[in-house]
């Protein structure tokens, strides 16, 4: 199947376009799981790597709507920031889960390749195993279905099926992925699992699947685990006006639109990017990462009228030595990755030139809240005060 998700800006900025009309329509329509593409935005894998940000696609809404008509949808948006402030303050999770994903994978349980191989029976959940093969892409109530049952009936660990994600989504972000598989085995919110149940399938896929008999519905929570460490968010660098420094920016795949976030006037002297081997070299969220660096190359170059210097994923750091060592720069401007993969791959390197890692307003502004669950993150962040605040102070 052909994906119908182009890695470029310009595409992503379409899609938004499409959608815009019709998202006040979203909070009538997001849980039905249909061939309709109009049912969801669809945004998901532009907003991972930040082909498009969040604060580009909430204000392009509120242009257009009320917020009281589109604040479901603007809460989706948020939910993926929420993830993602939540593990910045708890990064231990991420280390454990990493940890447990390495020991499963040494063992595989019984039943992980027929699950993985659409062969369980169990017709609604072997159907979403096939799209998600061909597609890359799942709808979020699909999901949740397919990680219940992936938890609750089938009993297989929820870091392997997190992992099944994260290898096949084009959207799999680190954050959301990891805790939303835990929030269904209720990890996250302690007590509170998902349960699959069948009749919720039937009606929210109009009748196309009914699992009757087939589903654990009466499952109790995994149990429970250690509260996980809480940290402080570690502070960005700010970026003074300073002329006569020799600066480079380094592109992280976390973040593939940085011109958005970096002041008009900066003055760059060389810009490198590269994606990390993450995922298998043929699959398609390496496919779509590749190609969505070779858009970023060339818009950064014409942006900033600069060379842009491609990093090979199985020489990044001496490529990165190289690339600082040739351009004789001063200092090194990153935007700062959130923890995940990107994050790791940074740890053990030393950069040869001091490094300023900065972040964007929505970042800073949002992660700190992210304290505990996101009913109160909501209360916090998601209003019209703080969203206007936001969204305009965004290039």
């Amino acid at each position: 199947m052909t994906s119908p998700f182009i890695p470029t800006r310009e595409a992503a900025r379409l899609r938004l376009e499409t959608f815009l009309p019709q998202a006040a329509r979203y909070s009538f329509q997001r849980n039905f799981v249909t061939i309709d593409p109009q049912s969801v935005s669809a945004l998901s894998p532009y907003i991972r790597c930040r082909l498009l940000s969040e604060a580009e696609v909430c204000r392009s809404v509120l242009r257009q709507h009320p917020f009281e008509s589109v604040e479901k949808f603007i809460q989706e948006v948020c939910w993926r920031t929420y993830w993602k402030g939540w593990l910045e303050l708890h990064p231990g999770v991420w280390d454990a889960y990493r940890t447990l994903l390495d020991a499963w994978k040494t063992t595989l349980p019984e039943g992980y390749h027929s699950a993985c191989n659409a062969e369980t029976g169990i017709e609604c959940f072997d159907h979403w195993v096939r799209e998600l093969k061909d597609s890359n892409y799942l709808h979020n109530h699909a999901r949740m279905w397919f990680a219940s049952i992936w938890i609750f009936t089938l009993k297989l660990p929820w870091e392997l099926g997190a992992d099944f994600f994260y290898r096949h989504l084009l959207d799999a972000d680190p954050a959301s992925n990891t805790l939303s598989w835990r929030w269904v085995a209720g990890l996250q919110t302690v007590g509170k699992h998902y349960l699959a149940r069948a009749g919720n399938i039937r009606k929210y896929t109009d009748g196309r699947f009914n699992p009757a008999g087939q589903l654990d519905e009466n499952a109790p929570p995994l149990p429970p685990e250690p509260p996980a460490d809480r940290v402080n968010l570690p502070p960005a660098s700010s970026l003074p006006e300073a002329d006569g420094i020799r600066r480079g920016l380094l592109v992280l795949g976390d973040d593939l639109s940085p011109e958005t976030a970096l002041p008009p006037s900066i003055n760059l002297h060389g810009i490198a990017g590269g994606p990390l081997r993450d995922f298998p070299a043929e699959s398609a969220p390496a496919t779509f990462l590749c190609h969505a660096f070779e858009d970023a190359a060339g818009r950064l170059e014409n942006r900033f009228q600069c060379p842009y210097t491609p990093l090979s994923p199985e020489k990044r750091h001496s490529d990165i030595q190289k690339w600082v060592a040739n351009a004789d720069f001063d200092e090194i401007l990153l935007l700062s990755p959130p923890v995940g993969p990107w994050k790791d791959d940074l740890k053990p390197f030393r950069f040869p030139v001091p490094v300023r890692q900065l972040r964007r307003d929505w970042d800073t502004a949002l992660y700190p809240n992210a304290t505990a669950g996101f009913f109160r993150f909501k209360n916090a962040c998601i209003t019209p005060g703080c969203l206007n605040r936001l969204v305009t102070a965004q290039p």
